[in-house]
Formats: C-alpha cells, sequence, structure tokens
C-alpha cells in the first residue's frame, strides 16, 4: 500500500500568536483529492502554506512525502490565488511558466534544453502551447490562470496544493481547468484546493474538508458534503448557500444561527447538488 501524501496529526499553524488553524488530523493519499471549503480567514490558506512549510507548525505532527515540508518543496506544485506578476511587465507567458524551473535550476544559470521541454510540456497540459509567446499580460484572466497552473507543473509534482483556482473563470477555461485536474488524479498526483465552488468540489474531488479555524467535519464528500455540514461550518457568517457555490453576503445580510432551517428542511439536509 502506498504510504500517505500527507499526513497530519493534531497540527496547529500559526503565523505568531494564537493559532490561525489548529488541531487538524487527516491522512491523504497519493491521487486523492481534497477540498477545503470554509469562510475567509478559517485556514485554507494557512493550511496550503503550512504544507509548504511557510507557516510554522507550532503543535503536532505534519509530514509531506514522508519528510519534513521544507525537504519535500521540490516536489509540491502551488498555484496563489493572485498571482503577483504584473500584466505589463514585459514578459511571455513561456517566461512566466520557465520561472517554475528556476528553484532546480539554480540562480544565475540559464535554462536548458530539458528545461525548456518541460515547459512545453507543460503548456501542453493546460492547453496553452500554442500561446507561449505571446505577452502574458495580453491573456485573458482565465489563460493567465490556466499558466500560473503550467508554472506549477514544471516541477512535475506529487503534490500539488491550489488556492481558490476557479474564482472568475468563464466555462472554456473552468472546463480546461477541470479536465487537467482530473488528469493529474489519475496520474497519481494529490490535489489539495480551496475553494467555494461547490460543483468543483464535487467534479475533482474525492474528499472534503471543512474548516473554521479547527476542522468541523472531514470525510468523502458523499457523506460530509452535506448542507448541515456546511451551515454548521459558515456559522455566524452572512453567506447563501447552493447546489454550486457558497456565496458571502455582505455585513447585516447574514442570517444567524438557527435561521435557514426552511431551507435545510427543504432539502432534508441530503447530499448538496
Amino acid at each position: 500500500m502506498n504510504a500517505p501524501s500527507i499526513e497530519l496529526e493534531h497540527a496547529s499553524f500559526s503565523y505568531g500568536g494564537a493559532p490561525s488553524l489548529a488541531d487538524v488530523t487527516a491522512s491523504i493519499a497519493p491521487g486523492e483529492a481534497v477540498a477545503l471549503i470554509g469562510p475567509n480567514g478559517s485556514g485554507k490558506s494557512t493550511l496550503l502554506k503550512g504544507i509548504m512549510g511557510l507557516v510554522p507548525l507550532v503543535s503536532g505532527r505534519l509530514r509531506v512525502l514522508g519528510t519534513a515540508p521544507r525537504q519535500a518543496l521540490r516536489q509540491v506544485g502551488y498555484m496563489p490565488q493572485t498571482d503577483e506578476l504584473d500584466p505589463d511587465f514585459p514578459v511571455t507567458l513561456g517566461q512566466v511558466v520557465m520561472m517554475g524551473r528556476y528553484r532546480g535550476i539554480g540562480w544565475g544559470r540559464r535554462p536548458g534544453k530539458e528545461d525548456r521541454r518541460i515547459v512545453m510540456e507543460a503548456l501542453d497540459r493546460v492547453g496553452l502551447a500554442s500561446e507561449a509567446s505571446r505577452r502574458f499580460g495580453d491573456l485573458s484572466g482565465g489563460q493567465q490562470q490556466r499558466g500560473i497552473l503550467a508554472r506549477a507543473l514544471t516541477v512535475d509534482p506529487a503534490i500539488l496544493l491550489l488556492d481558490e483556482p476557479f474564482n472568475g473563470l468563464d466555462r472554456t477555461n473552468r472546463d480546461a481547468l477541470l479536465t487537467t485536474l482530473n488528469e493529474l488524479r489519475a496520474s497519481g498526483v494529490t490535489v489539495m484546493t480551496s475553494t467555494h465552488d461547490l460543483e468543483l468540489a464535487r467534479e475533482v474531488c474525492s474528499t472534503v474538508m471543512l474548516l473554521n479555524r479547527r476542522v468541523v467535519a472531514c470525510g468523502p464528500i458523499e457523506t460530509t458534503l452535506t448542507l448541515e455540514k456546511v451551515e454548521r461550518t459558515f456559522e455566524g457568517v452572512g453567506v447563501e448557500i447552493d447546489s454550486h457555490t457558497v456565496t458571502t453576503l455582505p455585513h447585516g445580510h447574514g442570517h444567524e444561527h438557527g435561521a435557514g432551517h426552511d431551507r435545510a428542511d427543504a432539502h432534508d439536509h441530503r447530499l448538496l447538488g
């Protein structure tokens, strides 16, 4: 049996002071896809960065590919929620994706033939090989996100971490990303993604972890992604929940604990969808 890709035992993470995310226990297998769902500030991004060793583990245990997070970093691909690259910067899509190779190339060295081959292969996997020479800032938002995913793929990751990858995507780019993620899973890559998109969670992920600074529930999509558990996760937060998304409402428009029971009764607390 394959060893877990990610093991957390009562793991807590902190930027300093009280933990931002506390007491997480989970074992994630190769090829498993986990959706992280919770309100803003619930610890989704903290968990992703903790797995990369970028947020300190202050208690408990974390093993990534059988070792400490920093030692496994070369086998972990990361797609951030928002990329910091200035869209006006005169750089091509191919050059942006090549940035994913710099860790292995080493600073001050030039990319070689093998690096260029890997970059083109990554672009091909996200359906953008024909756009490699275009200026990054001239691409659509969806194409830019797919390019950033390609950058993450240049490390040939055993684990792929994504922070809200589907925000603002049109259907074409959304479908392209869904196809790529399902292909990666089929090849044995472990995927963990934060999302408010319940449709994405069902289409890509086998497991869901509901977070609100702690684990509210964790388990198979079929038994864990229920209306009752999602409402409990977002307790005290103004949201609209339907079969596709969880949408945060402006302050003052949310419901208090216990509200929304008519909706819950109408759905009979069955699986969202």
